[in-house]
């Protein structure tokens, strides 16, 4: 495999190894990666991109033209990392308390920085590179922001592109789906309003407590008897909170859901039907239901040509054997499928390590014991480039 990969990114692998463990040692939560988005802006205008700062407020985007060719590529990476305290060891753990890099995310900056290097220097394309570098994808919508911000009004883009590491397959294994690849999420927060009083005297109040119970039981019933038997849903209550003491019946109560699905139709229906049983069950009891929806994300769907050519280049680079052409979907979340919605392209992944490889890179992603298997950085940057010259041919 090494021989697909230009010497020139061989011999500067060590180089964006150490900046990515420097963007591990230095984690900073989403809408918040000033030092990061400073560091990428100031290496991609030292190598001759020009550079837009402040998108979706701290998003950064390198472009690049080179000749004639009116083809527009964009490649996304994101920035942020996770409230999380870190349990590595490593020599270049995270030096904030209670943040790390759990989700590789330094090593997807390091990867399309390393990528950018080479093609400011070396590539051979013509057309227009646009260099996405995302921020707050971990639950808050940077892309979503971005795209509000105008990322594709001023930086159009004929086809997308994003890389995401995936523990579980060896360090670089290439994964591709054509279709849906990764769920839509719902973040849902119940609020019942009952009556509260003496837990002695339940006939004077209306208990919030009981009709969160039978809540969370009902909804369970949409997944069972709504959704096509042959279509994936998950509706998970992760947090039942209400009141204190013993004896007392709660005023309210709240309940807080995680929804997911592979298909925009069931999540349509998903949404409708978690709102009206959960109204219909909280009127039974006699209390009122307030369900607000925040910041879901949609199915992550990639389209059928870019994902074949993202395929392509991917046996190209490491070979078939090292490629799983229509991997199974994940159930996971990614706001890239924001961007998707807007322009055609394909979402991949990189094996991180598994259990023949051991180390760090085969624990699971927001793990405290994970972290990016530095090898990636030259496969990674090595499939950019080559992805970026085979997309932007020269016209002539």
């Amino acid at each position: 495999m090494d021989r697909a990969i230009p010497e020139a990114l061989l011999a500067q692998a060590d180089t964006f190894v150490a900046l990515r463990r420097d963007l591990h040692r230095h984690p900073e939560l989403g809408f918040q990666e000033l030092r990061t988005s400073a560091l990428v802006a100031e290496k991609l205008t030292q190598w001759g991109y020009a550079v837009t700062r402040g998108l979706g407020g701290t998003g950064v985007v390198g472009q690049l033209r080179r000749g004639a060719g009116t083809r527009r590529l964009g490649l996304r990476a994101d920035m942020d990392a996770l409230p999380i305290t870190e349990a590595t060891g490593l020599p270049h753990a995270s030096c904030h308390a209670g943040l790390m890099h759990a989700c590789g995310h330094d090593g997807h900056t390091a990867m399309l920085l390393a990528a950018a290097h080479h093609l400011a220097h070396h590539g051979q394309f013509s057309g227009t590179l646009n260099l996405i570098f995302q921020p707050a994808e971990e639950g808050l919508g940077g892309a979503r922001k971005m795209m509000d911000d105008g990322l594709f009004q001023r930086f159009p883009c004929d086809a997308l592109f994003a890389m995401h590491n995936m523990p579980g397959h060896p360090p670089g294994h290439l994964l591709f789906r054509t279709g849906a690849f990764m769920a839509s999420s719902e973040n849902i927060t119940i609020t019942l309003h009952g009556v509260g009083g003496h837990g002695a005297m339940p006939h004077h109040s209306a208990d919030p407590v009981v009709a969160g119970s039978a809540i969370v039981l009902g909804l369970q019933s949409i997944v069972a008897r709504n959704v096509p038997p042959l279509q994936m849903a998950v509706i998970t209550v992760g947090a039942f909170q209400a009141g204190e003491a013993n004896n007392v019946i709660p005023q309210t109560a709240t309940l807080k859901l995680s929804v997911r699905s592979l298909d925009r139709g069931v999540r349509e229906l998903l949404n409708r039907r978690i709102r009206e049983l959960v109204e219909a069950q909280a009127q039974s009891y006699g209390v009122r239901a307030e369900v607000d929806f925040r910041g879901g994300y949609p199915v992550l769907v990639n389209t059928p040509a870019e994902t074949e050519f993202a395929r392509q280049v991917g046996r190209e680079l490491v070979g078939d054997a090292q490629v799983t052409e229509q991997a199974e979907p994940l159930t996971g979340s990614e706001d890239f499928a924001f961007m998707l919605e807007d322009v055609p392209g394909s979402y991949l992944l990189i094996g991180n390590g598994d259990a023949a490889t051991g180390g760090h890179g085969a624990c699971m992603v927001h793990n405290p014991g994970y972290d990016f298997e530095d090898r990636n950085i030259a496969v990674g940057s090595a499939y950019w480039v080559r992805l970026a010259e085979r997309y932007l041919v020269d016209p002539t």
